[in-house]
């Protein structure tokens, strides 16, 4: 292990450089960039006039910090989100910007206020893909062409809204839940009203059918054990009666048109007149 130790030691003292899988390397000669970029693996470089500086290629994840903004409707909404950004060109990320990954987290600040403002809080809050491929494309426009750097997703987690409009927002949502319920509740009504008319109209139709249907009520009534039935007067036999009533009537009228006139009797007092 010692031999093992000393033997690396002797080989980065002649400058080898072990470049990982997910790095490139960019070489500065005397200050002047190489147009080669090293591949991974093991590479010498001239420890006196070369200087290597390794880019990570992997997916880089930076948090933006909550954006307090205005949005386009005047109201204040406190947003933050995340970036997913990777390099594809590791000379100008080297050369063409001091840190980028701060650079980044600058620019996707300013345009997460940026697309707060152009936008409503109905769509900031309902269209989130729509805000999220806007802000990708906002963030990406200024970083992949200077800078080498391509912003492959942007998410925005959190919308904080005021507790004043949290309240309007819950009174709304409650009257509508009500309107729904009230213009449900009328249109089973109609719906009934229609019903109950069709059926009025078929036992008008059919009187007998209305004397079932109440034959059918005093059921469902009775199945009740604890309750007193009281049995109405059917107005069909009332009816019967009347029937019956206006018959005997009319056959009383001839026979009494059969009867004697009874003679005339005297008026004030005088004797009718002897033959």
């Amino acid at each position: 292990m010692i031999s093992a130790g000393i033997g690396r030691s002797i080989i980065f003292g002649f400058h080898f450089h072990v470049i990982p899988q997910y790095e490139q390397g960019v070489v500065l000669r005397w200050g002047k960039l190489q147009p080669k970029v090293r591949q991974p693996g093991l590479i010498w470089l001239n420890p006196f006039s070369c200087r290597l500086t390794k880019v990570n290629m992997q997916t880089v994840v930076v948090s933006v910090p909550a954006q307090e903004a205005i949005t386009r409707d005047n109201v204040t909404l406190t947003v933050d989100a995340v970036v997913y950004f990777r390099v594809v060109d590791p000379v100008k990320a080297v050369v063409n910007v001091q840190n980028y990954h701060y650079a980044v987290s600058q620019v996707a600040q300013t345009s997460l206020r940026s697309v707060i403002g152009h936008g409503d809080m109905d769509e900031l809050l309902s269209e989130r893909e729509r805000v999220n491929a806007e802000l990708r494309d906002v963030i990406d426009q200024p970083t992949e062409g200077p800078w080498g750097l391509h912003i492959e997703r942007v998410e925005v987690k959190d919308v904080a809204l005021p507790e004043s409009m949290k309240r309007s927002m819950s009174r709304q949502a409650e009257a509508e839940r009500e309107r729904r319920a009230r213009v449900i509740a009328a249109d089973g009504e109609f719906q009934a009203s229609e019903k109950l008319s069709q059926a009025a109209q078929a036992m008008a139709a059919t009187p007998g059918a209305l004397q079932l249907r109440l034959l059918q009520t005093v059921v469902d009534v009775a199945a009740e054990k604890n309750s007193t039935l009281v049995m109405p007067f059917p107005v069909e036999l009332l009816r019967f009666f009347d029937q019956a009533r206006s018959a005997d009537v009319t056959a009383v009228m001839p026979m009494a048109a059969q009867l004697p006139t009874p003679p005339a009797t005297a008026t004030n007092g005088s004797l009718p007149a002897s033959r």
